[in-house]
C-alpha cells in the first residue's frame, strides 16, 4: 500500500503560530512555521480558518501515535505515493 502525503496551513498553539502541517493519510507528523509575512497573505489566513487548529498535546498524541503504528515517515520508510511533499528536514 502506498501512503500519501499532503500539507495544509493550519493555526497552532492556541492559535498563535501559523504553521504548515504536513501529513500522512491526513495525520499530521510534523509541521513549519510560517515567515511573519505569511501573517498577512489573506489567502493562507483564510486557509489556515478552514482547517483545525492544533494544540501541542495534539500534536504530539499524533505523532505517537503514527510511531506506535510504525507508520511516520520522517522514523520509518514507507511507500509513498507523492515523497517531494516531505519536509526537507
Amino acid at each position: 500500500m502506498k501512503y500519501q502525503i499532503s500539507t495544509k496551513y493550519a493555526w497552532y498553539n492556541d492559535e498563535t503560530t501559523l504553521v504548515l502541517l504536513y501529513c500522512i493519510q491526513n495525520v499530521p507528523f510534523t509541521f513549519d512555521e510560517l515567515p511573519s509575512m505569511a501573517y498577512d497573505n489573506p489567502e493562507v489566513l483564510e486557509l489556515a480558518k478552514k482547517e483545525k487548529s492544533w494544540g501541542i498535546e495534539e500534536m504530539y498524541s499524533a505523532s505517537m501515535y503514527l510511531m506506535a503504528e510504525e507508520c511516520h515517515p520522517m522514523m520509518f520508510e514507507l511507500e509513498l505515493e507523492n515523497p517531494e511533499l516531505m519536509p526537507l528536514e
